[in-house]
């Protein structure tokens, strides 16, 4: 049996800041909130992590230490587990429109496709690039994804096999984290190792480079709204940062959780607001309004969020914590 935990969602808790502003400003009738927010206990353990929608509304994810992919159905709120090559430990599961399961293999360098029904395996490896990380889909039939440790963003053609690789930056230990796509196809990288988010060619591979919040700012994921700005975390920093794509522009917001906040995980819905989570002393998921500018909601949640995933159709953030949940928020009302 799979404990449920449902927190009650209020969208009173808001707040309003100002580019230059130090503190959070308490705003009147902010607007946004959820609808629900709901975690499900994982009894297989293993530190769950970075969910995936399938085409057909199940939730992919992996256990990271415990060597497994899974999916989960919210319409009967069942589990079930695959089993992967011993050793595998994988980072990131993303489905592909089929509903083909694809993990990295953070630990044998590998990414692999999981059958949806049956749970075979095609295991394709990816060379220098040993600790496959985060990915995403090209929508032409390959992946991008990262190598933290081995300082590496790599592209998979999903038929061959056939793989390319780019080193991002000269710091060996730049690493390459975060990774997603704009409208144009390029590939935006967040290097938690330097104070850069670069931007690669997808058919030269070659490299721009961005610089994030201030010096010595780390983080690990980002996003692009596709209007002109990505927006990346600053960790250490406890700011939320907008960077002008023609001119380099930063423009910093202080997260609701103050400088301890440790921001981290970041993903946008299908309204162009932004979602952000806290692992400071407060575990928390803030969403941010980038047209008002303002923190529009804060709700807390079990632990440390490490990865999201949006999905369009049915208007949910799924997410995964570090005790072990599987947890979903409805940013509008429920069709199910």
């Amino acid at each position: 049996m799979h404990l449920r935990m449902s927190f009650s969602i209020a969208v009173a808790g808001a707040f309003v800041l100002a580019p230059t502003t130090p503190e959070p400003v308490a705003a009147q009738g902010a607007p946004g909130g959820v609808d629900e927010l709901v975690e499900w206990e994982v009894e297989w353990g293993g530190r769950t992590r970075d969910p995936s929608v399938s085409p057909d509304g199940t939730i992919w994810f992996v256990g990271q230490a415990g060597n497994y992919v899974a999916r989960f159905d919210p319409a009967d709120e069942s589990f079930r587990r695959y089993e992967i090559e011993e050793g595998a430990n994988p980072h990131t599961v993303i489905v592909d429109e089929d509903g083909y399961g694809w993990y990295a293999g953070n630990r044998n360098a590998t990414i692999t496709r999981v059958h949806p029904e049956t749970g075979e395996l095609r295991v394709f490896p990816t060379g220098e690039a040993r600790d496959p990380h985060t990915m995403v889909f090209d929508g032409e039939g390959g992946i991008w994804f990262t190598s933290q440790q081995s300082n590496r963003v790599g592209h998979i053609d999903m038929a061959t096999g056939e793989y390319r690789l780019v080193t991002p930056h000269d710091n060996d230990r730049a690493r390459p984290y975060g990774i997603v796509l704009d409208d144009e196809g390029h590939p935006w990288v967040s290097l938690f190792g330097e104070d850069e988010v670069v931007r690669i060619h997808p058919e030269s591979l070659e490299i721009t480079r961005f610089n994030k919040a201030q010096e010595e700012s780390r983080g690990r994921r980002l996003e692009v709204l596709n209007d002109g700005f990505v927006w990346s975390v600053d960790e250490p920093h406890g700011i939320l940062a907008r960077i002008e794509i023609a001119t380099g522009e930063v423009t910093r917001y202080p997260m609701p959780g103050g400088q301890d906040s440790r921001p981290y995980a970041i993903t946008k819905d299908d309204r162009g607001v932004l979602w952000i989570s806290e692992t400071g002393p407060e575990k928390q998921l803030v969403a941010f309004d980038p047209a008002s500018e303002s923190f529009i909601a804060v709700h807390q949640v079990s632990n440390n969020i490490r990865h999201m995933a949006f999905d369009e159709e049915r208007g949910a953030i799924w997410f995964g914590t570090d005790s072990n949940y599987l947890g979903r928020v409805l940013t509008r009302p429920s069709s199910q």
